[in-house]
């Protein structure tokens, strides 16, 4: 026994290095970790993609609205500076001093010979200094008329340098107006009246209409004081309103030259406004819906997150399959790494577990500077027993053993086998040679208890404690460990001897 022992002990060298290797395997909590995280970096792109659209989209709509407003402006200026032109000339042809001796028709001649005729122009009036009308380019026998109390004659009348100035709407001659007028003075400044114009809304019917828009847009014109002069989509009752004195609407909202996103001050639709960059007497506010801009966006989005949700749906399903088949085949290696590490007669591990658990153990007692126990076990007189009872009373004698080696050994790191034969093999971590011979004393007792008859079935028990260090090896350990029990043998049977280390003298 003693030289097929020492063979195995030779051999161990090959199941320490076998056991260390170990397949590389996919767990399922890998798997399903890899999958979240695939998951989630496709939905982060796929969301900044979407993001880095939507803004494109706002950015483009925000370019042709700028570019729409910035026309619009510039037509209204021009027609305005045109007006503009014939109001000066008529102020400037009052004051002359020449004009005083000649007929009226002479001076309509003077006054309104350059006076701008567009068919959306309203028709030029000069009002004297008490608001009375003197001159109007369509007839020369005018009926009277009195603006005294018109806002721009009290605005022109209280300040010298107000220029041209644009009226709020008004209803002028039947026809819905803007007013332009301008200040006649004398040549110390002197107020003398005022000369007045007007362009009709029909102008900026017009203006409007030539433009390709979709339902929801809207163009709005208003003065430098945020009224609104005209509106399209046209509605008599928002014309005229001053912007200023809504409550939920702040002029820092649309700066000029800038935009705004959002609820408007005139109705509920959120739309994207750009107002033009015009220093003038106005500024136009073109709007679009949101909804209309982001039309193309959102169906992308419809369209890019169906197939993201269908690719989640599929990498889902599919990452659960195969987590389902990793468990599957993990329990089945645990259940087969199990037999092939168990000993089939008893329960207890076999001698290649046993080798790799002492190696393990001796390695971290190693670092720990921690004691290593072994006891080795044989069963007595067990080759004379089992033939005279028979192989199956032979076996039923070893798993009695393996049962009270169990019910004494219960510690986790703790590891009984069955070492070969009638042989059992205790590793037992952290216990020093005095606390190893308690366990293998419990273990020796508990067997003569369950035997009855100590001439019949009883354990021999070797016992060897060692803290890893210098060149000692744990197959140092088995030896004292198997030296001691070959003691035991020797002194009688039924005992536990304790080995001496390192000189591995024995002690009973």
């Amino acid at each position: 026994m003693l030289f097929g022992r020492q063979s195995d002990v030779a051999g161990k060298g090959w199941f320490r290095k076998d056991s260390g290797r170990r397949p590389w395997r996919l767990s399922a909590k890998l798997l399903i970790a890899s999958s979240i995280a695939t998951v989630i970096g496709f939905s982060a792109i796929c969301t900044s993609v979407m993001l880095d659209m939507r803004r494109g989209e706002e950015e483009l709509a925000r370019q042709t609205l700028e570019n729409l407003a910035a026309g619009i402006d510039a037509d209204i200026s021009r027609n305005i500076e045109l007006y503009d032109l014939s109001l000066r000339a008529v102020a400037s042809n009052l004051v002359m001093p020449e004009i005083k001796g000649v007929s009226k028709e002479i001076q309509h001649l003077i006054l309104f010979d350059h006076a701008a005729t567009a068919k959306h122009f309203g028709v030029i009036q000069v009002f004297d200094a008490q608001g009375k009308l003197t001159h109007d380019a369509a007839s020369l026998d005018p009926a009277p008329e009195d603006r005294s109390d018109e806002e721009y004659f009290k605005v022109h009348r209280a300040n010298p340098d107000v220029g041209l100035y644009m009226s709020q709407p008004m209803l002028r001659r039947s026809a819905y107006s803007v007013v332009l007028s301008r200040r006649i003075h004398d040549s110390d400044g002197g107020f003398l009246g005022v000369v007045v114009g007007s362009i009709r809304f029909s102008y900026f019917h017009e203006l409007f209409g030539r433009l390709t828009l979709t339902p929801g847009d809207t163009i709005t014109v208003l003065r430098r004081d945020r009224t609104i002069v005209m509106r399209t989509p046209f509605d008599l009752e928002v014309i005229g309103k001053n912007l200023a004195e809504r409550p939920n609407w702040r002029a820092e909202n649309l700066k000029e030259g800038g935009s705004f996103a959002g609820v408007g001050p005139v109705d509920p639709t959120p739309r994207l406004y750009v107002r033009s960059g015009s220093t003038n007497l106005f500024f136009v506010v073109v709007g679009k819906p949101l909804a209309s801009i982001l039309k193309l966006w959102h169906r992308e989005v419809l369209r890019i997150g169906a197939i993201m949700l269908v690719l989640i749906l599929f990498v889902v399903g599919t990452t659960l399959f195969l987590a389902r088949e990793i468990g599957r085949r993990a329990k089945a290696e645990a259940k087969l790494e199990e037999l092939a590490t168990t000993d089939a007669l008893t329960g207890l591990k076999n001698r290649r577990k046993f080798d790799t658990e002492i190696d393990a153990e001796w390695r971290r007692a190693a670092r720990n500077k921690t004691p290593v126990a072994v006891l080795m076990i044989d069963a007595d007189h067990f080759k004379a027993y089992n033939d005279t009872y028979g192989h199956q009373a032979g076996d039923q004698v070893l798993v009695g053993i393996a049962i009270c080696i169990s019910d004494t050994v219960r510690r986790a790191g703790d590891c009984p086998a069955r070492y070969g034969g009638e042989e059992f093999a205790v590793l037992l971590p952290g216990l020093s040679a005095i606390e190893a011979f308690s366990v293998a004393e419990t273990i020796r007792l508990k067997v003569e208890q369950w035997s009855q008859d100590p001439g019949v079935t009883a354990v021999s028990i070797g016992v060897a404690s060692m803290t890893p260090a210098g060149s000692f090896d744990w197959s140092d350990l088995i030896e004292a460990a198997d030296r001691a029990l070959y003691a035991a043998k020797g002194n009688g049977r039924n005992q536990s001897v304790v080995a001496a280390i390192p000189q591995l003298a024995l002690v009973a």
